[in-house]
């Protein structure tokens, strides 16, 4: 009998500057009756356990402690009763100053390894505000009330900012401004201090060093100018010197208005009222922020979630689904992780056997991959009409521009916005040598530069989960 719904089951997990913690979610799909394959879409997500959050533990100030981290995800899947080889999907999230430890992809690699056979490593500024906006609530509230919001995530080292408009992102920016960036004890000695805050520090002629006691002023100084810094961004564009330095990614692309804006993260939990439980300066940054925010020309609005706006969306808005309509070869190992997008363009005038093979050479020299050193996906929008005339011609300029790939055994990965893997899939096998280590994906919406894991296929090899993300460790 075919199967209308599928249920499966998400990890998200944070390791950010300040804290980190974990989410699960259940995820319900159903088949869509108006796609041409009738493929699975998300249809609900209901978060079942959220995490305690702990300190980000650290060696030094260069190094995170990937033991004692582990060992905390792993005593959290036990009180979840949740076992690893029940995930699915989801997604490690290594954000902010973490992101710049010297072991930051060790540990995304170990906690992937340890945390389910499908979890997608991510650490990127621009993502990172996508799934901010998203777990905070502040997409859906965009969508809802048909209205332009910016989301403000502001975490222990960064601010992840996304301007949205009816439930799409329009722009995402990122900046290094923080509660944890310069850590405080109780007896006023500093114990912590990030480059960033180093440098606000020179800004304002301040030589304090490690270890030692930091006056309540020198502090509300430092906070003072990261929220000025942080306020230039959302209010677009940064010009000062100092905010310019800070700034992680470009400014944000502002639309005709903001209709409200939105805070989530650790720091905007105090802004709201919430209690301060840590020894950094996120309590003075959050007091400066509420005097800033009374001059935005639209309304704040408090999110549903804050502190795990981050985990929530990463564990709850990171996956896509494939169409129903794929190809596979049955020797393929599932999952494949951190694979390259590379988009190939076709001119619909011009499709001969020359230009199309030309194209995707050019593809790969675009992004400086080699064919046949790699595997990537290459991603075709609309290439051929699915006529078998036109579907020939496609698999012959497949089997041509892949012959190291062929040669050393890769797996090739074609993956198609439109209906046609299935019939793709079946000529390159009829028609050519490529007989076998084909992947082919349909329905699926992807860029250049992205960068997806692909995971073991679902309701009897009929679709796949794809994790669309960004590997950006700084």
């Amino acid at each position: 009998m075919e199967t209308n719904k599928l249920d499966i089951l998400s990890v998200g997990v944070d390791v950010g500057s300040s804290t980190s913690h974990l989410v699960f979610s259940k995820l319900l799909l159903k088949k869509d009756e108006h796609s041409a394959t009738r493929r699975f879409k998300i249809r609900q997500r209901e978060i079942i356990y959220e995490g305690r959050i702990i300190h980000t533990p650290l060696c030094d100030d260069k190094t995170i402690d990937i033991k004692e981290l582990t060992n905390f995800f792993k005593a959290e899947y036990k009180r979840a009763a949740i076992h690893p080889k029940d995930i699915q999907t989801g997604a490690v999230i290594v954000t902010g100053e973490s992101a710049r430890k010297k072991n930051a992809r060790q540990i995304a690699e170990a906690l992937s390894h340890d945390t389910g056979k499908f979890v997608a490593a991510t650490a990127g500024p621009n993502f990172e505000s996508l799934i901010a906006a998203l777990g905070s609530g502040a997409a859906a509230r965009s969508k809802d009330n048909r209205k332009t919001i910016l989301s403000c995530d502001i975490g222990g080292g960064t601010s992840n900012i996304a301007v949205i408009k009816d439930g799409q992102t329009l722009s995402t920016s990122c900046i290094s401004v923080g509660g944890r960036l310069l850590g405080i004890g109780t007896d006023g000695k500093i114990w912590r201090i990030d480059p960033p805050a180093r440098m606000v520090m020179q800004h304002l002629g301040l030589k304090h060093k490690i270890g030692d006691r930091i006056s309540k002023a020198d502090i509300k100084r430092i906070a003072v100018a990261l929220g000025k810094a942080l306020f230039e961004v959302i209010t677009g564009p940064a010009k000062s010197r100092l905010a310019r330095q800070l700034m992680v990614t470009d400014n944000l692309q502002f639309p005709n208005r903001i209709d409200e804006y939105s805070f989530s993260g650790g720091v905007a939990e105090l802004m709201y009222g919430g209690l301060n439980h840590y020894d950094d300066i996120g309590k003075v940054l959050a007091e400066h922020m509420n005097t800033l925010t009374s001059r935005l020309a639209a309304d704040v609005v408090e999110p549903a979630n804050k502190i795990r706006a981050t985990v929530i969306g990463a564990g709850a808005y990171s996956l896509s689904i494939s169409g129903s309509s794929c190809f596979m070869d049955d020797q393929l190992a599932f999952p494949f992780r951190n694979v390259p997008v590379i988009r190939v363009d076709f001119e619909q005038s011009n499709l001969n056997f020359k230009h199309m093979v030309s194209q995707i050479n050019a593809a790969f020299s675009r992004f400086d991959r080699v064919e046949g050193e790699e595997v990537v996906a290459l991603y075709f929008q609309d290439p051929v009409q699915a006529s078998y005339p036109q579907l020939e011609l496609f698999a012959r300029s497949i089997e041509a521009s892949h012959v190291n790939s062929i040669k050393n055994g890769l797996p090739i990965i074609l993956i198609f916005g439109t209906d046609i893997a299935c019939g793709v899939g079946n000529v390159i096998r009829r028609e050519t040598e490529l007989k076998s280590n084909l992947l082919t994906l349909d329905e699926l919406s992807l860029a250049d530069g992205d960068w997806i894991d692909i995971g073991e296929p679902l309701v009897g090899g009929q679709v796949f989960p794809v994790t669309v993300k960004s590997l950006v460790f700084h």
